[in-house]
């Protein structure tokens, strides 16, 4: 396992180049857990589900559900996409206008 960590530092160690701005969200779970909990909810009420169809037509309607609720701004969201586009020139640029 160390063997592997030492050939890869080259790629685990480029987050840490990021400024706290951009790390920050890299790190957090919290939106992934938002994301997650309605779709426990659902499907942990249902027994089973006649097909694969059924299940991504409930998840879609989970989804519908869930981003009603989702108002809440993503914290410092303008000084990280300003920090991303310092670190990544030109990829950003059809996304927002500087």
């Amino acid at each position: 396992m160390i063997a592997s960590w030492r050939d890869k530092w080259h790629l685990l160690s480029a987050y840490s180049e990021y400024p706290e701005a951009v790390r920050k969200p890299i790190y957090t779970i919290n939106a992934a857990l938002a994301v997650h909990r309605p779709f426990r909810k659902l499907t942990k009420t249902k027994g089973a589900l006649p097909n694969e169809t059924s299940f991504l037509k409930l998840l879609y309607v989970g989804m519908l559900n869930a981003t009603e609720k989702w108002t809440m701004p993503i914290n410092n969201w303008g000084q990280m996409m300003m920090q991303l586009s310092i670190h990544f020139p030109g990829r950003l640029d059809d996304a927002m206008s500087l």
